[in-house]
């Protein structure tokens, strides 16, 4: 039963991550030509029915039935006994596909042909149905090459050449125009330059380098054209090394077998051997034993045991789960990973774009002295007016009574901030370096502030400062509050931005465990070192950067609206709408699923042993074993669709 599809869902983690060898996958994409099978397969069945049943027929004697019925088993039938003839051929003899493949041909062999085709139509259907209900998803890892410029600009022959990184030695000089991508790990050649390294390091700040500093391979450059000097190999830089870390971290994802598939390693042998027990044990004990006669009780039983309502009710109880996750903003990426999420008992989470908006905002304005708030954000923001720093964005963002004011003579002093003449006035704004060196005295207090701080002295007096950061999503602390309610006690947010900033969010959250300052290998480590300690263990994050940690956590959970590509491609949950409190969504429906597939399992095999036992003591017919599960499809059903309608 290793290859056994009946009933279950297919999102295997191998499935997701590596394709699978055993691949007969209906309604992947195709139209309608997955659907023309069972289409043609039904038609032949019930006009069938109706030629032999109702019209009573003359010419549908006992050759052009078996005929007619043959036309239509065979258009379901085919996939099956294909899939049973390859099992066999690889030494598996207990497969659902055996167990139907033997029933439905024996139905044929004792003149049931419609219950035969019916048989292998239920079957075909719960196929579709669950096929249907979500296509399969599987990791595109290549996207991480995005990350990884295809091209540089290499200085070769006093002219810059446009190469394959693949070919760029260290110690050569590149170039990188604004809004390109640093192909290789390299040293700054230039006085000073701006990156947005997101991408990489998690950090929320864009990274301000001066000449002889490093520059990560895929940041982007940020300001003006900057020439580099290569310190690392293409295959060595940081962008390569996390592909590296995303695929042998999804190789090292642990295998999930659904519960249908142990229990179907059971239930198919058994099924066979008590139908061969049926056939040949009544010789030794009934006096007046007919061959015949418990052939057709044991084909009968053969027929009952089909697990066609299995097939239909235990993967339509998912699709319950995954249709309404979808209503709620959430994408599993497959049914296994509802369950996986009920076995959280730790939550590790990122912080900038994950309970963090990932923009930056004014926190706070102190103004010293007699000006007025906003005749002091207007200075500031005429100034800043002239860069493109993302400070420089938030302060601009801030609304003040009327235009600004006229700025001349406006310089940039590299890594300490801007001077400019501001309405007549020379005004500073920057950092404490800035004020240092212009000897502008400042409250010795302000370098405790773990917020970014911009400080403003006007005609060389100190006139205030505003402090800016990445502010906290509505639903963060309400997020994390919640979680402790639900019994997940142990949270952990591990950050690339700077520790100081990580421990102040996590503390204003509740966590107690925080660290930054963590490259993606870092985070990767902290995670594995949580899995080995026996936790099982959920990740939610939004960067490139996360999509190693992604890949190794127990269940990788990505921001789908501000998330990378790479993070979401990677992640087997999607929240589409970007708030964490949707994982308590997600756990509550995922809970409420596993409760109602486990009242269809006892549903299914509860009528189904019934109607075995009665069918075994010659007490039942297959119509009555179809029609029963029948039944149990449609109660299954049912009790699916109430997931859609719950409140979440």
């Amino acid at each position: 039963m290793e290859n056994s599809k009946c009933c279950s869902v297919d999102f295997t983690e191998e499935e997701h991550h590596h394709g699978d060898e055993h691949d007969h996958d209906h309604g992947s994409g195709e139209g309608w030509k997955p659907y023309l099978p069972g289409a043609i397969s039904f038609v032949l069945l019930v006009s069938g029915l109706l030629l032999k049943y109702i019209f009573k027929a003359a010419f549908f004697e006992s050759w052009f039935e078996l005929l007619w019925f043959g036309l239509a088993y065979i258009p379901v039938a085919l996939p099956v006994l294909g899939e049973a003839l390859e099992s066999l051929r690889k030494g598996e003899v207990f497969t659902e596909f055996f167990l139907m493949g033997v029933a439905t041909i024996g139905a044929f062999a004792i003149g049931q042909y419609p219950e035969g085709v019916a048989v292998m139509l239920f079957y075909a259907v719960g196929e579709l149905f669950q096929n249907a209900a979500i296509r399969r998803s599987k990791s595109n890892i290549e996207a991480l090459l995005d990350v990884r410029p295809k091209l540089a600009s290499v200085f070769r022959k006093d002219t810059y050449q446009i190469v394959d990184p693949y070919e760029v030695s260290i110690g050569e000089k590149i170039q990188v125009k604004v809004g390109e991508k640093v192909p290789l790990d390299s040293v700054l050649l230039s006085e000073k330059a701006s990156y947005n390294t997101a991408a990489i390091t998690g950090e929320s700040k864009p990274m301000s380098s001066s000449l002889g500093e490093d520059v990560l391979a895929g940041s982007i450059n940020l300001d003006g054209v900057v020439e580099l000097e290569v310190s690392k190999l293409f295959n060595d830089s940081s962008a390569a090394k996390i592909l590296d870390l995303v695929q042998n971290a999804t190789s090292r994802k642990s295998k999930t077998e659904l519960l249908i598939r142990r229990l179907a390693k059971i239930y198919t042998p058994i099924v066979v051997y008590l139908a061969i027990a049926i056939c040949f044990l009544p010789y030794f004990v009934v006096e007046d034993y007919v061959f015949q006669t418990w052939l057709y009780r044991a084909l009968i039983f053969l027929v009952i045991s089909c697990p066609c309502a299995l097939v239909i009710s235990i993967p339509l109880g998912y699709f319950g789960g995954l249709g309404a996750a979808s209503k709620n903003g959430l994408l599993f990426k497959g049914a296994n990973y509802l369950d996986q999420l009920t076995k959280m008992t730790t939550l590790v989470m990122d912080k900038t774009g994950t309970v963090t908006k990932g923009i930056f905002e004014i926190q706070k304005i102190v103004v010293v002295g007699q000006r007025t708030e906003n005749d002091f954000m207007k200075g500031l923001a005429s100034l800043e007016a002239m860069s493109n720093h993302p400070i420089a964005k938030a302060i601009l963002e801030h609304p003040i009574e009327g235009g600004l004011f006229e700025v001349d003579e406006v310089s940039e002093i590299a890594g300490k901030g801007l001077r400019g003449k501001v309405d007549d006035q020379w005004l500073l704004a920057g950092n404490a370096r800035l004020m240092e060196q212009f000897e502008i005295a400042f409250p010795s207090e302000i370098e405790k502030i773990l917020d970014t701080i911009v400080l403003v002295a006007i005609d060389g007096e100190f006139a205030g400062y505003v402090t800016i950061a990445d502010a906290l999503k509505e639903d963060a602390k309400a997020f994390v509050d919640a979680l402790k309610k639900v019994g997940i006690k142990e949270l952990v947010m591990l950050s690339g931005d700077k520790d100081s900033i990580t421990q102040k969010v996590a503390k204003s959250l509740g966590i107690e465990n925080a660290k930054g300052g963590l490259l993606p290998e870092d985070k990767l480590q902290e995670v594995e070192a949580l899995q080995k300690n026996g936790k099982f263990v959920a990740f939610i994050g939004d960067g490139i950067n996360d999509a190693p940690v992604l890949a190794a956590s127990d269940v990788g959970i990505a921001m789908g609206a501000m998330g990378s590509d790479v993070a979401i491609e990677t992640a087997d949950l999607i929240i589409q709408t970007d708030e964490p409190s949707k994982v308590l969504t997600g756990l509550k429906i995922a809970k409420s699923t596993q409760a109602i597939i486990w009242q269809n399992i006892y549903l299914a095999f509860g009528v189904k042993i019934a109607v075995l036992l009665l069918g075994a003591f010659g007490m039942a017919t297959m119509w009555e074993a179809v029609f029963a599960d029948v039944g149990v499809a449609f109660l299954a059903i049912l009790n699916a669709v109430r997931l859609q309608r719950m409140r979440w």
